[in-house]
């Protein structure tokens, strides 16, 4: 029998760059390149890979709570979107 996976509220959008769709994301737990990520919202409800993140412009491979990070997103996103981590 598999288990579902549990999910981990990591943070949530603050803002939607739509021309490169990129969300930023203020983080209130840590998050890697290479986690699955779920944003759900009013009309988003999407899980995908982290493939990259930056903080101020620079690439990162982590970010702790308390930082904000932008990320591209597969879909778009609002401001106040949910953002958790799919542990398994």
């Amino acid at each position: 029998m598999t288990e579902k996976p549990h999910e981990r509220a990591v943070g949530r959008i603050t803002h939607y760059f739509g021309k490169i769709s990129v969300g930023i994301v203020e983080l209130t737990d840590s998050l890697k390149v290479g986690d699955t990520i779920h944003i759900r919202g009013a009309t988003a409800d999407f899980t995908q890979t982290v493939g990259s993140m930056q903080v101020e412009h620079e690439q990162v491979q982590q970010a702790a709570a308390g930082q904000v990070i932008g990320t591209k997103v597969d879909e778009r996103v609002h401001e106040g979107d949910q953002v958790f981590v799919l542990e398994a």
